[in-house]
């Protein structure tokens, strides 16, 4: 009865140190310097992009890309492939070329081996998109944090409009 007692013990240990390691704490860190300007920017739309989620791991939103920065997707975006599932990735929809979005807030994944700061977007109309809220991490210039900056939305992309 002690074995077992010991071997559950040792088990329950194990789990909640796999745990802790493969865990993600996510903070907001919209008040935070460099962050405090970025929510509520608005920006337009320079490039065609797909609306999608990846099969192998699971995001609180579906993520905003073309296959420049994700080279999982298919090259020409197309209507014609929403709804279709790709080795990698899942097609939920598509943004054209002057579709308006709006930096809704900052958000920070943190785990052992990583940090990742990301932008959860929202969409212009929101009440008539089916995904009216996305993830905008791979269109995102992530260069300035090395030094401490705040990250921007990649100009190939999107560019700002107003507030300047």
């Amino acid at each position: 009865m002690k074995w077992l007692l010991a071997i559950l013990a040792a088990a329950l240990v194990a789990g909640y140190v796999y745990w802790q390691r493969n865990s993600v704490k996510t903070s907001y860190i919209n008040g935070l310097p460099p962050y405090t300007t970025l929510p509520g920017r608005d920006f337009i739309l320079e490039r065609d992009c797909y609306i999608f989620k990846f099969k192998s791991r699971d995001t609180d939103w579906p993520l905003l890309a073309s296959h420049a920065t994700v080279p999982e997707l298919p090259q020409e975006v197309t209507d014609a492939n929403v709804g279709r599932d790709f080795p990698d990735v899942r097609i939920l929809g598509v943004l054209r070329v002057g579709d308006h979005f709006r930096i809704a807030s900052v958000r920070r994944d943190q785990s052992r081996s990583q940090t990742r700061i990301s932008f959860e977007v929202a969409l212009s109309n929101e009440a008539t998109r089916r995904y009216p809220r996305l993830d905008a991490y791979w269109i995102i210039d992530h260069s300035p944090e090395k030094d401490g900056g705040a990250p921007w939305i990649m100009t190939e992309y999107a560019v700002a409009i107003g507030k300047e």
